[in-house]
């Protein structure tokens, strides 16, 4: 099944910065691993913003779940997901 999400982050302003960085590190190291295996098939910024929309490709509505909800910086972000269905003019 294919997803659109559309993932906002919004760290506290008074977050230490140690801890932020050890948030992205650990979301990149995350993404990356999604991406490799497939799941997690395009990873777009949104220019001018923390945010981006990506394309996941999985099993289920709870799979899709339970990625989002591992994500390191899940806490902080509010996401959007719209269910995708192949368009009958798409070649």
């Amino acid at each position: 099944m294919l997803y659109m999400v559309e993932m906002q982050v919004n760290l506290p302003v008074d977050m230490p910065a140690e801890r932020a960085d050890k948030l992205k590190a650990d979301e990149k190291a995350l993404a990356q691993e999604l991406q490799r295996s497939g799941k997690w098939q395009h990873l777009w910024r949104v220019a001018g913003r923390y945010a981006n929309v990506s394309i996941f490709d999985v099993e289920s509505h709870d799979e899709l779940h339970q990625l989002l909800s591992s994500l390191p910086l899940f806490p902080y972000m509010d996401i959007n997901v719209t269910a995708l269905a192949r368009h009958p003019s798409a070649i």
